[in-house]
This record gives structure tokens, sequence and C-alpha cells, in this order.
């Protein structure tokens, strides 16, 4: 509330306007020309000295505004001043600016360990606005691009020219990778773009990371269980072999050599013929299990066209329908269809018939087996064929092996239909992705895009 003395002050400012403007009437009515031309001058600055006087603390507040926007905090208001209204506007006025410097002072600080972080993050960032320009660029991207300073990813083009198109092709939320490579080394960078919007600009924030070293290791990793997965098959087929030719070679040899035909009995000739036999059925599952082997590293190349959802969803019904195995309901989801797909129509059908008869057999001990096929596009504008069924689903341990060649849980299974179906959808530019909750759903989805 203001004092008492700015209302004092107010009251005989007016005043004093009042008998001036009194005495300039009586000045013009007595014809007192040099007088009247006084008061005028007096009126007016008594008036502007009022006005100066009550918009004083209007003047201190946009003063303060002023300095704050410009980051200005050694603005100071007097607060020995004799109205007290005023006094405790300049104190509040000090205070308030007191608590935005600190607060300035703890978002600089803020800042600098976000940027200090940023610099030391394993990983490489980038943003950069619509006209390609860089606003923030970490050291450990310059070092992954051995390129410094970027200011524009035009610059990217003096590196790679494909890393260039990458960038000026980006759109948000979409993952790339690319091999770069230099005089020292080949490099495999994961490229992951997010849309950020900072003061009122939208921009695009890349994330560049170095998977040279994870690719390695899942490579070894991959060639490990790949390696298991052979010797165990390999070995049980090998194993009955050796066993029984030593079974047999006891018939014909001794610890003094070669026993005559005179020894041999039929007991013996039918026991030979027999272990000859089982030999080679384990020899022609061994050739059955190497051809199998060859088959996976001979897909051919695929020849693509377009190819209508609903005839390619009708051709697998049909041939479905010939080799049926049971009477599991098989739902064909195909609402939108004119979608369209640039397939191997072949191969395609091939991999679907493969993850049917798959979701089938998972069903047979289930009373209310259900599969449900459809074809769709995401939200990301990429083009998916999804088979997917109720059964008891894979379990956690073994999600990582299933597309591993020669892996089966399957009695008859020769283990190579998940791993050439996921080459086929390699070779065709997309991927063959699982996701399995036990005995809820089991879901493969083709997904024909990056």
């Amino acid at each position: 509330m203001a004092s008492r003395n700015f209302y004092f002050q107010l009251i005989v400012r007016v005043i004093f306007i009042t008998l001036t403007a009194i005495f300039l009437a009586i000045s013009f009515v007595e014809n007192r020309y040099f007088l009247l031309g006084i008061l005028c001058v007096l009126l007016i600055t008594q008036t502007s000295l009022l006005i100066n006087f009550i918009n004083s603390t209007n003047r201190k507040i946009a003063y303060f505004f002023d300095a704050i926007r410009n980051e200005d905090f050694t603005l100071r208001f007097p607060e020995r001043v004799s109205i007290k209204s005023f006094k405790e506007l300049n104190q509040s006025l000090n205070r308030v600016n007191g608590l935005i410097q600190e607060v300035h002072l703890q978002l600089q600080a803020r800042e600098q360990y976000y940027q200090e972080i940023l610099k030391q993050a394993s990983i490489g960032i980038l943003t950069f606005n619509k006209k390609g320009h860089i606003l923030f660029s970490n050291p450990t991207l310059e070092k992954l691009l051995n390129y410094t300073p970027l200011n524009h990813i035009k610059q990217l083009g003096q590196i790679d020219d494909k890393l260039y198109d990458i960038f000026k092709n980006f759109q948000p939320f979409e993952r790339k990778l690319f091999q770069l490579t230099n005089e020292r080394e080949q490099i495999q960078l994961a490229l992951k773009s997010t849309p950020i919007t900072f003061d009122g600009q939208t921009l695009l924030l890349v994330v560049v990371q170095d998977i040279h070293k994870e690719l390695d290791e899942k490579e070894t990793d991959s060639w490990i269980r790949l390696i298991r997965v052979l010797t165990h098959e390999i070995m049980n087929t090998i194993t009955p072999i050796t066993s029984i030719s030593e079974s047999i070679l006891k018939y014909y040899k001794t610890n003094d050599g070669l026993v005559s035909s005179e020894q041999l009995d039929e007991h013996k000739l039918s026991s030979t013929a027999k272990g000859l036999e089982v030999i080679k059925n384990q020899g022609n599952n061994l050739m059955e299990f190497v051809q199998s082997y060859r088959t996976l590293l001979s897909v051919p190349k695929p020849d693509r066209k377009l190819v209508n959802v609903k005839d390619l969803f009708e051709k697998v019904q049909v041939l479905m329908q010939l080799n049926a195995e049971n009477s599991t309901k098989i739902v064909w989801d195909y609402t939108e269809e004119k979608l369209e797909f640039f397939i191997d129509e072949k191969q395609l059908t091939q991999v679907l018939i493969n993850l049917v008869k798959n979701a089938i057999h998972s069903l047979e001990d289930s009373e209310k087996g259900k599969i449900i096929v459809s074809a769709y596009i995401d939200a990301k504008g990429v083009k998916n064929i999804e088979v997917k069924d109720n059964g008891p689903g894979i379990s956690p341990e073994l999600l990582e092996d299933i597309f591993i060649p020669f892996f089966t849980t399957k009695e008859q299974g020769t283990g190579i239909g998940l791993s050439l179906s996921k080459q086929i959808m390699h070779l065709h530019g997309g991927n063959l992705k699982v996701f399995s909750k036990p005995n809820l759903e089991t879901a493969f989805v083709l997904s024909f895009g990056n």
C-alpha cells in the first residue's frame, strides 16, 4: 500500500496544477499575455512531472524486464528512498533479480554438465535443422567420421556421398545401417533419427553408433551356435555308423588276423547285412543333411514383381488345402485388398506355407487352436505380413536359437525352414521377426522395410 508521504506529494502536485490553471484562466481574462505564457510553461512542466512521478513504478518494472531479457543481472534499485511503497517495491525487484540470477547460473551449470556428458558419450550425436545446418555435434561423432568441424550436412559428402544422401533424406524415427570405409578401417555405423523441437524450431537428432564390435561378437556367437548344432547332428549320424562298423569288424578280424570263410556262420552274415543297411541309411541321412545345407546356401536371387495380397493369400490357401494336416481354424485377413508387395511370389509362398505349417504343428494338442494370417501397413508406413497363433508359444530360451540353421524342436524336422525363410526375407530387403507370449500367442512378422 502506498504511504501517506506518497499521497501527500500527489495531493500537493495536484493542488499546484490546479492553482496554476486558475491563475492561467485569470491571466487570459485580464489579457496579461506575458504572465499567461509563463503560466502555460509552468502548467506543462508540472503536468509532466506528475506523470513521471506516477509512472516511475512502471519505468522501474520495464527496466527490470529489459535487463532480465538481456541477461543483465547488475541492475539494482535504490532501497534508501523516502517513499515506503517505493522502498518495498525496489527491495522486491532486487530480491526477484537475485533469484532469477541464481536460477540462471544453475541453468548454465546444468547446461555445461549436460554438454560435458554429450562430449564424453561413447556414441555420436548430431542435430541439424531443415536447411541442413548442424547445430550440435559431439567429439565422438567427429572422431567416428574423422571430420571436424561439422557445420552443414553437405560436408558429409566429402566423407562419403552415400552418407550425405542418408542424412539428406533422413525421416523421423528412421533407422539406417551404413558401412564407412576410410584409409584405416571399415566401420559399421547404426544411425537412428528422432525429431525434437527446440526454441520453436524443429530439429532432427541423429544418434550414430559404431556397432562393428557388437556385430563381431554376434557373428562369433552365431558361428558357435551353428557349429554346436552341426556337431550335434553329425555326431548323431556318425556315432551309430562307428559303433556298428566296430561290431561287424569283430566278425571278420581278430587279433590273429582275418577270419576264414569257414568261420562265418549265417548269424554273422545276417548281422553284417543288417549293419550295412543301417550304415547305408545313416549315410543317406547325412547326405540329406548336407543337401539341406547346400539348399540354404544356394537361395536364388528373388525375381520380384508386384503381387496383390489377395492373390498371394488365395494361392497359399489352395496349397495349404492340398496339404491339409488338421482342421485348425485359419483366418486370412486381407481387408486392404489393394495392398501390393514387390516380391518373388514363389519364394514368399514357400515362406508363408512354412510359417503356417509351423503354427499348425504348435496347435496339435490345442482344442481351440486358431491361426490368423494378416497383411497391413504399420505406423511407420512399412508393409507387413503376420502369422499369429494362440498356441503354447516359444520359451525365451529358444527364441534366440530358432533361426539357427538345423536347429529344430521337431522329431522329424530338418531345422532349415525358419533360417531359409529369414534368408529369403533378407534377400527381399526385409526381415523376419518373432514375438511370443507363452500360452497366449506367437507371431512371426514378415517386415518389408528397414
